[in-house]
């Protein structure tokens, strides 16, 4: 009797002993599997490139190691507008940009990213996730032979550094200015001279007067460009970029390629860091604008008549290329019809609290100066 007892919680106990190795014996069997990832960013961006080092360290961690990518800035494997192509050749499984970099090969891919007068961060989250982006964007980069994931956003940016003040459309005329991907095509139509540079090679340009004005994302990468130090004018809003998505794109070879796990893996990754990026620069902006202002930099909005003249601009430019892109089109269209729906919410509650809460701000801080 005490035999066939023992023997009876013996076998319970090799039984619950299997069910806990399970896991165990599973991640042993997990293949290994490197991959690298060729960013558009240098180093010194500390928020986008740590963007990527996030995804990386976050993929890793799941997988045990199993499952690595090895990061790269712009300009070790690819030039920083040159990682499409990479991730379309296979030359790196995949690579981490904005893509309205390649708005020239077609415009559609500026969908991904951010149009003039587009959404702003949350819009072009809740687009993605929730308003049909993802399924659309994915659709149209299957023919580029990747697949492509939102890990990223730095919100609303600033409008860019002029040495000299741009208060009317005839101070714009003749004006060489570094702008990122989309914003160039209406600035153009209203005598700007759109100039596409690379994040690291932006400040030699505006030091050595290559070009007079540059725009790259808000004070606290801006600072650490030293944009201050050529340029003292430094101009908001960037109506060209109010919510700008960074993308993951993967080679489509590479990712049906990888185990289920490993893709939901990347892909929670990629979710985490677009959540993060956003609040990094959200938490980083603001004590980097007053450092700024404290080093002898201007502060200035774009006037009303630079901003009804370029919203203009970007609607003819906008809609005329839909007449004649069908691509283009079938993904322009539902995004408009969804950035106007969003802009009547947010115009009510969100514009309401906070106009009120900065009134309310500008109120206390002049009673406390009396």
């Amino acid at each position: 009797m005490q035999r066939r007892s023992f023997l009876k919680k013996a076998g319970l106990g090799l039984a619950a002993g299997a069910a806990v190795a399970a896991p165990a014996v599973v991640k042993a069997q997990s293949p290994t599997v490197s991959w690298r990832m060729a960013g558009s960013w240098p180093k010194s961006l500390a928020t986008l490139y740590g963007g990527m080092e996030e995804i990386s360290q976050r993929v890793s961690a799941a997988t045990g190691g199993k499952f690595t990518i090895k990061v790269f800035a712009a300009g070790e494997i690819v030039g920083g507008l040159q990682v499409l192509d990479a991730v379309q050749n296979n030359t790196v499984e995949c690579g981490h940009t904005a893509t309205y970099y390649y708005f020239g090969k077609d415009p559609t891919f500026a969908l991904s990213c951010a149009l003039p007068f587009g959404m702003n961060a949350r819009q072009q989250n809740a687009w993605t996730m929730h308003g049909g982006g993802k399924e659309l964007m994915q659709d149209f980069f299957k023919g580029y032979n990747i697949i492509n994931f939102a890990a990223g956003n730095t919100g609303s940016q600033m409008g860019g550094w002029f040495r000299k003040e741009v208060k009317t459309v005839a101070d714009l005329k003749g004006l060489k200015f570094r702008v990122g991907g989309t914003g160039g095509l209406p600035l153009a139509k209203l005598g700007v001279v759109p100039q596409m540079i690379a994040g690291g090679d932006v400040y030699p340009a505006l030091e050595k007067g290559t070009i007079d004005g540059a725009e790259w994302v808000g004070p606290y990468d801006d600072e650490k460009l030293g944009f201050y130090k050529v340029a003292k004018y430094y101009y908001y809003p960037g109506w060209w970029e109010g919510g700008p998505e960074l993308d993951l794109l993967v080679n489509l070879k590479a990712w049906e390629a990888l185990p289920k796990e490993y893709q939901a893996v990347l892909e929670s990754a990629c979710a985490a860091a677009n959540v993060s990026m956003l609040a990094k620069y959200d938490a980083l902006n603001p004590p980097a604008l007053k450092r700024l202002i404290a080093n002898g930099v201007k502060l200035r909005p774009f006037s009303n008549e630079i901003m009804a003249a370029c919203y203009k601009a970007t609607t003819e430019v906008y809609d005329g290329i839909a007449e004649k892109n069908e691509k283009f089109k079938k993904v322009y269209e539902p995004w408009k019809k969804f950035r106007d729906e969003q802009i009547q919410w947010f115009s009510l509650a969100e514009s309401r609290f906070d106009g009120f809460m900065g009134a309310a701000q500008r109120s206390a801080q002049r009673s406390k100066k009396k």
